[in-house]
């Protein structure tokens, strides 16, 4: 599968953001990363997943572009099979609820995604289905 060498670079990549609170991998090429954790969908362990994201007012959005190949990320395949995960941003560990954004949502913030960081765009040319994009709602604790 070749997958081997990337797996081991995004190992590097999460214990060094869990190490340094995000200090080291809280940023790729400029841009914010979190890092996503996940329940797996037939394995039922935890997965963790570096992914740039941008922000919403309170939530944070993921874009599952998987560089643009034919299939959905697997991180995305987790949550939509159980939409509660968690994030690590910087030192703060944030339980969220995930939804992938309805035509409307995802109208506004494609377009709020794509230009800043026009590789989206690019990877939506690459592939038939259309992009999922991602929101995260911190469940926040009842007053």
């Amino acid at each position: 599968k070749g997958n081997g060498l990337q797996r081991f670079i995004m190992n590097i990549h999460v214990g060094l953001y869990r190490g340094t609170n995000g200090s080291i991998g809280g940023r790729l090429g400029g841009r914010p990363m979190l890092l996503l954790l996940t329940i797996g969908r037939k394995s039922g362990q935890e997965r963790t997943t570096p992914i740039m994201y941008t922000r919403d007012g309170d939530d944070y959005i993921l874009i599952a572009s998987n560089g643009g190949a034919p299939r959905d990320p697997q991180w995305y395949r987790n949550i939509e099979e159980n939409a509660q995960a968690k994030i690590q941003v910087g030192s703060k560990i944030i339980a969220v609820t995930a939804k992938t954004a309805n035509p409307a949502e995802r109208s506004r913030l494609w377009a709020g995604v794509t230009g800043q960081y026009t590789n989206f765009a690019d990877y939506q040319t690459r592939t038939t289905r259309e992009i999922p994009v991602v929101i995260l709602t911190p469940n926040l604790p009842a007053h």
